[in-house]
């Protein structure tokens, strides 16, 4: 389907994407006659979607059997993502809520939630770039920090003990856990498949620290509070497994019940001091309801 004479006060449009391209190719093809500088007008002003995204980025790259749409100048100018919710920004830092299914960055084309706040940051005409803070595991949903500029990202780095003085996490894990709160402390490191492992002694991997308490259980399923003392790769996931309580939906480290179709751990609750303004900052989002079903 090609489109003559496009004009975007009039009529929306919508295509599905048959080959691999770039956004500006693709429209460029689809929308005959229409210049280089009007599809760039058209994307700094909000008008392209794919998928359920607004995306303004000229080369973004479209994938077989996603949706773009071309909307008109009358819907309402908002940047919409399935992946993630802002919930605070100022000139300094922004701190998202992120789906489960998505990695914190990549370097490769995979989505990711710091592609999809460059692409906020770009649609929004800001003059900055999502710098990763901390990370969640692509099958973790929660709290994210992203910094708006490299020395931002520096200040967490250098003072991240400091400055980050509560983390916690609620996961749903397998079987009825039998004490009501506890510790785990070990050292973890990856094998040669990347998997990581425990030890209770010095392996040369990284010392680990997870406080849980238990929050409600049934015969099946156990729903904890996590804290953590340290940030290790797959901490929490490989200390679960130690307990012999493996994560719910989390096959890689123990688990043998995907009930609800992803990993049950959620980065529910981040405090910390800004690295600038000095405030004392608290953020905290609700127990997926996926999670307090299987412990009804």
């Amino acid at each position: 389907m090609r489109v003559n004479n496009y004009n975007k006060d009039t009529k929306s449009v919508q295509f599905v994407v048959k080959e691999e391209s770039e956004l500006m190719v693709f429209l460029m093809n689809k929308l005959s006659g229409i210049s280089r500088t009007k599809v760039k007008n058209m994307l700094s002003n909000g008008l392209i979607w794919v998928n359920e995204d607004v995306v303004s980025q000229y080369n973004y790259a479209l994938k077989q059997g996603m949706i773009v749409r071309i909307g008109t100048k009358q819907e309402k100018r908002k940047f919409t993502s399935k992946w993630i919710k802002i919930v605070y920004e100022d000139k300094y830092i922004v701190i998202v809520e992120k789906r489960e299914g998505i990695v914190t960055n990549s370097p490769t084309s995979e989505e990711s939630v710091q592609k999809v706040l460059n692409n906020y940051f770009e649609f929004t005409r800001q003059r900055c770039r999502a710098h990763t803070v901390h990370r969640l595991d692509k099958h973790t949903s929660g709290l994210l920090i992203f910094a708006k500029d490299k020395k931002i990202s520096m200040l967490f780095e250098r003072s991240w003990k400091d400055i980050v003085t509560n983390r916690r996490y609620v996961a749903v894990v397998e079987g009825f856990m039998e004490k009501e709160f506890g510790t785990i402390e070990s050292w973890l490191k990856d094998n040669k498949m990347f998997v990581s492992y425990s030890s209770e002694v010095d392996n040369g991997g990284k010392y680990a620290i997870t406080h849980y308490k238990t929050l409600k259980r049934n015969p099946r399923y156990s729903l904890i509070d996590l804290k953590l003392d340290t940030g290790r790769k797959n901490q929490i996931r490989v200390h679960m497994q130690d307990l012999k309580h493996s994560i719910v939906g989390d096959m890689k480290y123990g688990s043998t019940q995907d009930p609800i179709h992803r990993v049950a751990l959620h980065a529910y609750k981040i405090e910390f001091i800004h690295p600038v303004t000095k405030e004392e900052l608290s953020f905290e989002t609700p127990i997926p309801e996926s999670f307090i079903k299987l412990l009804s």
